[in-house]
Formats: C-alpha cells, sequence, structure tokens
C-alpha cells in the first residue's frame, strides 16, 4: 500500500522488498482535473501499478486514483490508463532493456513537486528470488536489534 508522506509523497513501500531496483528516473504524468484533486486529497494506491511501452510511449496501468469527492458525472475512472511524460530516449533505452533481460518497469513513489504538478518515479526493477527476500528480512531485524541496543546506552 503507498504511504503518504508529510510532503504529499505516496512511496510503494512493498517494491523494495519485492524487487531490486536497478534505474530510476523522474517523470511527469498525464492527468485529468479531477485526478489531481483526488491526488491532493490522498486518494492513490501504486501497489498494482505497472508501466508498459506501446508504440514507443509509456503508459502507467493499474494506478489506482480514487474518486474525487466533489466530481459529479466528471469523475474520472480509477484505474484508467494514464501516459508517462518521458524522452522518447530514454523510453527506448529501457524498452531494450526490458525486451533482452526480463525485466519489469514500475512507478515507486507519485509527489507533487514545488509548482503542484504530479511527478512520478518510475524504476526499472528485477523480481528478488526467494532467498533473497529471506535476506533482506535478516538484514532488517538486525538493524532493528542494533538500533535497540543503541537506545539503550544512550
Amino acid at each position: 500500500m503507498a504511504k503518504k508522506n508529510k510532503n504529499n509523497s505516496f512511496v510503494n513501500r512493498k517494491a523494495k522488498f519485492e524487487y531490486e531496483f536497478l534505474e530510476s528516473v523522474e517523470a511527469g504524468i498525464k492527468l485529468q482535473g479531477t485526478e489531481i484533486k483526488a491526488i491532493r486529497e490522498g486518494h492513490v494506491n501504486l501497489r498494482d501499478g505497472y508501466c508498459a511501452i506501446e508504440r514507443g510511449e509509456m503508459f502507467i496501468r493499474s494506478l489506482y486514483i480514487g474518486e474525487y469527492k466533489q466530481g459529479n458525472q466528471f469523475n474520472h475512472e480509477e484505474r484508467r490508463t494514464r501516459k508517462l511524460l518521458m524522452k522518447r530516449q530514454e523510453i527506448r533505452k529501457w524498452e531494450k532493456k526490458v525486451k533482452e533481460k526480463g525485466l519489469t518497469i514500475i512507478p515507486y513513489r507519485l509527489y507533487l513537486n514545488e509548482r503542484g504538478l504530479a511527478k512520478v518515479e518510475v524504476v526499472l526493477v528485477q523480481g528478488k528470488k526467494v532467498y533473497d527476500k529471506r535476506d533482506t528480512i535478516r538484514q532488517r531485524e538486525s538493524k532493528r536489534a542494533m538500533d535497540r541496543i543503541k537506545k539503550q546506552y544512550l
């Protein structure tokens, strides 16, 4: 589930556990009027979202942006396909990597920049194996234990 930070940022926290991050890029997202209002209210979930490249353009699919309460008949479809605004050169480079190496592109973070525009941090990822996930859990637990010990002596 996407967690909202204090600076209007929504993060897919489960992505770090499920995938190994290789590259990331910031992209604009083409939205309708009620969608940006719903984002400002915090109705966003990135968990099921993924990106697909079609005809040289990148689209984000299954990204949930809840309906805007005052939107009446002009409201948007919650899980519609949205176009990402990226440079063609970057899209072509990532398209080659996805086709050759079997990598995936997912949205990791959605936020509003200082001008109030919605931006998405899109990440090129590779799925982790089960033993990698166990290692991640082990590292996280040892870090917590160290923090507890430090807290006792401070």
